[in-house]
């Protein structure tokens, strides 16, 4: 019995036209989060935990875009 094996993975959809997706990465640790960065104003508003690469690979899956489009910050 698995007690923590989440099925329905819930993967946020952003309007492209409003912000642009970005990792947010800690030089540290290596962890990864990805946000959205609004266009207008900068701001980084977190959307998921990057956990394995297919939970990157899902997420540019949903929203229509390449892993290469997603921007490395540090």
């Amino acid at each position: 019995m698995k007690l923590f094996n989440k099925k329905n993975k819930d993967i946020p959809h952003i309007s492209l036209e409003q912000s642009v997706p970005v990792l947010r990465c800690s030089i540290c640790t290596g962890e990864q989060v990805l946000c959205s960065k609004d266009r207008k104003t900068g701001q980084l508003t977190e959307l998921m935990l990057i956990r394995k690469p297919s939970d990157l690979f899902d997420f540019c899956n949903a929203n229509g875009i390449s892993a290469e489009d997603v921007q490395k910050i540090y």
